[in-house]
């Protein structure tokens, strides 16, 4: 490894000409940077896979730069547990502020518009505007469509007379005093999530807000959302809801105890405080003002990329969901459940997400567009990727997968990311960046190089890639997949791509 000489902040892996002997002896002695496993762990029966990604490792090796300044905090929701408004809502598979910040500035995007195709809670779309940029966003799930409006009608329409009534609210606590109950819709997953006297004053605080103004309804309810894991008997967990036992469900042989569960005055309160000190003391309106406009377009982007014009884009920022087996909406359902989404709704959302849960179908991609017939023969052609896919395959004729939906699953999620990254080919400007957050993953013991397989796409479909950032500490495995073969971390990584032409 060397020192950069272009920028005093990275550290580039390199040589002059690494075989694939070479390739592998890096693998070994700095494996906190490979995407296989290395002789501490047991092998994966599957050196087609090793061999294709020894291969894209030398093919990439000018491309990786070990990032100090990129930071797991920084990199997640963790940055912004600090910052007004950010903060307002717990959105775990966020980015930060700070990261939009340092990337929009390091890589000279000073003005334009700029896209993020997953915008989650907004961090990228609300960091932009305050940046000066426009910001367009869309985002699928109505979680993240209620934080993005709510912080919009905070920061815009807001009157003098909604801030007073809230503060009211603060004083006279009128769910205390009313006897109008409207119980918060439930589904199966989230039926029983309250203590008895939390789901009580749930009832009188909803019925409650029925007397005000539509502004300070959307707010009232909006801190709701943000309280409702604190309140409940559950914790999100990744691929699911987990229950304490206090609930009296029984989850697996192990005990859970999720700490303290807040009392629904304190936790509304405390909520409705922060809300207001970050707006009225001038964090999220002066410090925080925004500069450039935001459009949310809600839906898939699978459907709403392709009705964007194109080269209308001067920057792409984004992470989309990672192929790790999340199920947000198992993890969000309580916020999902109090915003009136019913079961039938459940599904339908989560076969329209990206593929990244096991129960994900196969999506007809040339259907849904016949113009992504280029960006699935990239698909095809990627040597790595269908390496993968075969050994998956394998192993699941071999009954030796926890699931058989997992070859479904990485398949459809890198053929769909395929499709979003030619639709981002096509709506960025000519010499335009996209950057993307991404983790790598693994399942069956076979690493997969997400970082270099969508890199190694993306090269097909109208982009050069500048540079893979790496955190200095890679990511742990699960604890089922670290007993099986072994300890190995793996990649977390900003993609940094340059539109050609």
């Amino acid at each position: 490894m060397r020192k950069n000489q272009a920028s005093n902040d990275t550290i580039s892996v390199t040589s002059s000409d690494l075989t694939l002997e070479q390739a592998a002896w890096f693998k070994e002695f700095f494996p906190e940077y490979a995407g296989i496993t290395n002789n501490h762990s047991k092998p994966v029966a599957n050196n087609n896979i090793e061999q294709r990604d020894a291969e894209l490792s030398q093919y990439f090796r000018e491309n990786f730069r070990i990032q100090p300044y990129l930071t797991r905090q920084l990199v997640s929701f963790q940055a912004n547990k600090a910052r007004a408004a950010y903060r307002w809502y717990k959105y775990k598979e966020a980015f930060s502020a700070p990261l939009v910040e340092y990337l929009l500035n390091h890589y000279g995007v000073l003005s334009g518009r700029v896209l993020d195709p997953f915008a989650g809670s907004g961090t990228a779309l609300f960091a932009a505007s305050t940046a000066g940029l426009d910001a367009d966003g869309i985002e699928l799930l109505p979680v993240g469509q209620q934080i993005i409006a709510t912080r919009l009608r905070l920061q815009n329409d807001f009157s003098d007379e909604d801030f007073a009534t809230i503060r009211r609210w603060l004083t006279t606590c009128p769910w205390k005093q009313t006897e109008a109950r409207l119980p918060l819709p439930t589904l199966r997953i989230t039926d029983g999530a309250y203590p008895a006297a939390t789901a009580d004053a749930i009832a009188r605080y909803i019925g409650a807000c029925q007397q005000e103004n539509q502004q300070v309804q959307t707010v009232l309810r909006f801190a709701l959302l943000c309280i409702l894991e604190a309140i409940s008997y559950t914790r999100k967990d990744g691929q699911y809801l987990r229950w304490d036992h206090r609930s009296g469900r029984r989850q697996g042989v192990k005990v859970f105890h999720k700490g303290p569960i807040h009392s629904f005055d304190e936790a509304i309160c405390a909520k409705l405080r922060e809300i207001m000190f970050d707006v009225q003391d001038g964090h999220a309106r002066s410090d925080g003002h925004l500069q450039g406009d935001i459009r949310l377009f809600e839906g898939s982007c699978l459907d709403i990329l392709p009705t964007l014009p194109g080269n209308a884009y001067d920057a792409i920022m984004t992470s989309p969901p990672y192929c790790n087996r999340y199920d947000y909406t198992r993890t969000y359902a309580l916020e999902l459940a109090l915003l009136g989404v019913d079961e039938r709704e459940i599904g339908t959302l989560r076969q329209q997400m990206l593929s990244c849960t096991v129960e994900n179908r196969a999506k007809d991609l040339l259907t849904i567009n016949p113009r992504w017939a280029g960006a699935v023969e990239a698909a095809d052609q990627e040597a790595l990727l269908q390496a993968i896919l075969q050994y998956l395959e394998d192993q699941r004729a071999q009954g030796k997968l926890n699931n058989n939906g997992i070859p479904r699953m990485v398949r459809g999620y890198f053929y769909e990311m395929a499709c979003i990254i030619a639709e981002c080919s096509r709506v960025l400007r000519p010499n335009s960046l996209l950057f993307m957050v991404n983790d790598n993953v693994r399942y069956a013991g076979a690493s997969i190089s997400v970082d270099m397989v969508l890199s190694h796409i993306a090269e097909s479909l109208g982009f050069h890639v500048e540079n893979i950032l790496m955190l200095e500490n890679g990511k742990g495995n699960s604890s089922q997949q670290m007993g099986e073969h072994g300890r190995d971390p793996l990649r977390k990584c900003v993609y940094i791509w340059r539109k050609v032409g």
